[in-house]
């Protein structure tokens, strides 16, 4: 056991990372390789089995699900964003360094494009039948949907930019609310489940569109790894060059609700928090100075 142990405390001393950045970058790429993995998992077995392992709910279930894993493995280092409109929104607000955004942003493209090759080998055989051999990106027998976002029939792309742009809006709404300190804070420990909670409703809700994907990361990380797969550069060229949307919308979201909640919310909370600081301050400082008048005396 000493031995065992000695081994092991000197390979955490080798691999342990003194660079904080890239310590919670790694984070974000695993947890946000979680989120796709369990979520994208979800909508493959809806897809490849027929409809006999899943349903819409199985699969906004399993991304509430897997935001709550993904933020529970990755949380306690880098905050557990796992959407680069989450690190967007803090940067906005001065509670993150504007330097994070990219790194993060890269990472969680990463952690999304391996979280995608991990369901892409465990459902290759199944990809190749439903396919019929072929990997398709639109048609009957299309696979590239279980991966990356794409629109229904009937939406057009200003109103899946808006589509987007609401659901973003809203997700960053409700984190803003739950981390706020001032506004009926979260207890320790729940926010994963909280933030989890709301990924969930916001699938309920908004998911019928063009699925939900309020996140540039969790959409380009697959749509990359899909073009690079078998399914061709269509990923990118498919109902009228649709990637764009849910890459560039989540930021305007992103602003958004920032100004929402900051607006009819967050700035009046705070503001009510500091005059009650500084109250208080002020009444300690008078019985302080109470105190050493009649000491005087």
């Amino acid at each position: 056991m000493g031995k065992q142990r000695e081994i092991l405390e000197r390979l955490a001393r080798t691999f342990q990372l003194r660079h904080i950045l890239l310590r919670q970058a790694l984070a974000e790429c695993l947890g946000t390789l979680i989120l796709v993995m369990f979520g994208c998992g979800a909508v493959a077995q809806l897809v490849l089995s027929g409809g006999s392992h899943g349903m819409f709910l199985t699969v906004n279930f399993a991304f509430g699900f897997a935001a709550t894993l993904g933020i529970l493995v990755s949380g306690q280092v880098s905050g557990g964003h796992l959407n680069p409109t989450v690190t967007f929104a803090l940067c906005l607000l001065g509670r993150e360094p504007w330097k994070k955004f990219p790194v993060f942003f890269f990472f969680q493209t990463l952690g999304a494009f391996l979280g995608s090759a991990i369901i892409f080998g465990m459902y290759f055989d199944a990809l190749w039948e439903y396919g019929q051999g072929a990997l398709l990106v639109v048609g009957k027998n299309a696979t590239a949907g279980i991966f990356a976002t794409y629109p229904s029939k009937h939406l057009t792309l200003v109103n899946g930019f808006f589509d987007q742009m609401i659901g973003t809006a809203a997700l960053i709404v409700c984190i803003l609310a739950i981390i706020d300190p001032y506004n009926n804070p979260i207890p320790r420990g729940l926010e994963a489940f909280t933030v989890g909670f709301v990924v969930l409703v916001i699938g309920l809700s908004m998911g019928f569109n063009s699925g939900y994907a309020v996140n540039p990361a969790r959409d380009l990380g697959p749509r990359i790894f899909t073009a690079l797969a078998g399914w061709g550069s269509e990923v990118f060229t498919a109902k009228a060059y649709w990637f764009f949307v849910p890459i560039s919308a989540p930021f305007l979201g992103a602003i958004v609700g920032v100004l929402v909640y900051q607006l009819m919310v967050g700035y009046h909370v705070e503001g009510e928090a500091q005059q009650k600081e500084k109250k208080e301050e002020e009444e300690e400082r008078l019985k302080l100075s109470s105190v050493m008048t009649k000491e005087d005396a």
